[in-house]
This record gives structure tokens, sequence and C-alpha cells, in this order.
């Protein structure tokens, strides 16, 4: 029997998931193909009831906008995951010899990691981009960070939902706020993570190249397509640090990994180090 897994979202054809995955199983010697799926929220139920009624399915990695939906696709939400309601990945278990599809939340761990490969310290002052589900886990990421408090910056107040939700589950203390007036309290934070898609940030950008200020902390922009960023460009012209979303989404997929090949302690260092060059990063061990 194939084995098979997939990541999940629209659009999709940027994803730098199936390179990451494909060169882990490599590595790993295990036969799982991997490819991208473009599925809308509307087409998602009819997906997921097509995936189960198919044998060899170990996981699905799920991005935007999808994150929520998938709570109701699920039989079981795990760890932060329940704590948030924003799943990314979706793994297959045997359940007395039925597939039984468990949903949780490794872009938290993804969003630690990649903070702390930076040299991001304990507590640090933060503002976050964006109020979706990727914004939710930035707000998890930060209170193991031991951050107590965050401004988030959002387009539309209304839709903030997602993040507001994390927080009050956390205890975290938020500060939503309208975009526009985010270009000062972005410039002076410790860190900054954008959750916002490609371009969105340009505005913002320019308002923080306009400051003429320096930028000292540390920008997490998870959007990796085009890069670098506008925002990248101008915070490391302020000799900021950039951390690119290629590591939120390298630390998130090897936990992915380790949960679709059911083979997690075998999880290396050189598995790491291959997928780092499949996607053009540099090297390094956990």
């Amino acid at each position: 029997m194939s084995l098979r897994a997939a990541v999940l979202g629209h659009p999709i054809s940027h994803s730098k998931s199936p390179a990451l995955h494909l060169a882990a199983y490599g590595q790993l010697g295990i036969g799982i193909c991997y490819t991208a799926i473009d599925v809308t929220e509307d087409l998602l139920p009819a997906v997921m009831r097509q995936i189960r009624d198919q044998q060899g399915w170990r996981g699905l990695s799920v991005t935007m906008p999808l994150k929520t939906a998938m709570l109701r696709e699920v039989d079981e939400v795990r760890g932060v995951a329940r704590t948030l309601g924003v799943v990314n990945t979706v793994s297959f278990e045997d359940h007395h010899g039925t597939p039984r599809a468990v949903g949780s939340n490794t872009d938290v761990t993804g969003i630690v990691n990649a903070l702390r490969h930076a040299g991001t310290g304990t507590a640090p002052s933060a503002v976050i981009l964006g109020g979706g589900g990727t914004a939710a886990s930035a707000v998890a990421a930060l209170h193991e960070l031991g951050t107590s408090q965050a401004t988030v910056f959002v387009r539309d107040t209304a839709r903030a939902g997602d993040v507001r939700a994390a927080a009050g589950s956390l205890g975290v203390d938020l500060d939503v706020r309208p975009l526009a007036g985010a270009a000062h309290p972005t410039a002076c934070a410790d860190v900054v993570i954008s959750t916002l898609p490609p371009r969105a940030a340009d505005g913002l950008a320019a308002e923080i190249a306009a400051l003429k200020t320096a930028t000292p902390g540390v920008l997490l922009d998870v959007a990796y397509d085009p890069w670098p960023s506008l925002v990248a460009s101008v915070w490391q012209a302020g000799g900021g640090a950039v951390v690119p979303g290629l590591e939120m989404l390298l630390y998130q997929a090897v936990e992915q990994v380790r949960l679709f090949s059911r083979r997690g302690d075998d999880v290396d260092a050189a598995v790491i180090d291959v997928m780092c060059a499949s996607v053009g990063l540099p090297r390094r061990a956990l």
C-alpha cells in the first residue's frame, strides 16, 4: 500500500512544504508521497470525505484559509490546537482498524524555535501584525517565551476573533489596534511577528522607513514568497534581525514529519539538514 501525505490550502502552488517533507522522507527511507492540493474552505468537507475513503494517508499539513475550518473535519483535537481552535496538522492514526483524524498545531513550536534560533530572549516586548489563525499561534508562542502582553495590529479590528480568543484562553493581555498606527510601536518592539499575506505589509514598511529610526528587534515575517519582503528589507536596513518565514515553516514541518513518519526519534540532525538544503536554508542541528 502506497503511503500519502499532502498540504492543503488556497492558493497553494507557492508552498515549500512538499520540498521539506519529501527531503525528510527520502533521508528516512520511507516511501511517503507528499503533494500540494489546492482546497478552498467551501471544498474542504468534500475533500476530507475523499481522503477518509482512501487508504494509506498518514497526514495533512493545513495552511490558509483552512486552519480554523479543519476543526470541524477531525475526530479529535489535541494540545495547543484545542486551546487555540487552530489546526495546522492532521495525522491519521489506526483506531481499531479505522483511520482516526487527529488535529494538532505545530505552528507554535515552529515560531518558538525560529525566534530562539535568531537569539530571542525571555519575555520580549511583542507586536503581532494580523489577527487570523497564524496570529493566534503567534500569541501562544510568545506566551511560551514568557510574554504576558502583546499589541496586535490588524487591517480590520472586527475580524480579530481568532487572536482575541487565543489570548483569552492563555491569559495574555492583548491590545488590538488598527494597522494604520503600527509604524512606531512596531519599530520599537523586541519581537515583531508578521502574519500578514505577501505584500500586505508594504505600506507599513514604507511608514517605518519614513521614521528614519533604528529597528533593533527581531522580525519574523511568516510570508516567504516573494522574499525578501519589503518590510524585511526595511527592518534589516534599520539594524534589526530578520527571520524569514521559511525558518518557521522548517521547524513546524520537523514536528509534522515526526507525526507522519511515525518514527519521531529518527528525525535527527541529518534529517533536519536535508530539509534545510531542500529550501536553501543554512544547515543546522536542533
